[in-house]
């Protein structure tokens, strides 16, 4: 599978206000995530890395006790094992990576 268009991916609204489009390579799972004012995902860890590009909007995104405003273009790293929550600021889309594999978004 060297080429996935995203577009023609399924849908699947994991939480309320996420909209995501998902797809592994043999060792990373990918979301394409739209996002909506206003809804968030709980705080909560996990051992894979994760990284977190902003696409458009903005996310106030808290790592480890410490929250920053993400916007377009901005990358957030998330290491493995360490507690992170997101709330959407505004409508938009990005696009989170982990490392290894999800086997939880199976």
């Amino acid at each position: 599978m060297p080429f996935v268009d995203t577009r023609r991916l399924a849908v699947t609204q994991r939480l309320p206000g996420w909209y995501g489009r998902y797809f592994q390579s043999p060792s990373m799972t990918f979301a394409h995530y739209d996002f909506v004012r206003g809804s968030a995902i709980h705080e909560h860890f996990h051992p894979q890395e994760e990284v977190w590009e902003v696409i458009e909007g903005e996310l106030e995104m808290t790592v480890d006790g410490v929250a920053q405003i993400a916007g377009s273009g901005v990358v957030a790293i998330v290491p493995g094992n360490v507690r992170h929550s997101v709330r959407a600021v505004t409508d938009g889309r990005a696009i989170i990576v982990d490392h290894p594999l999800r086997r939880d978004l199976d």
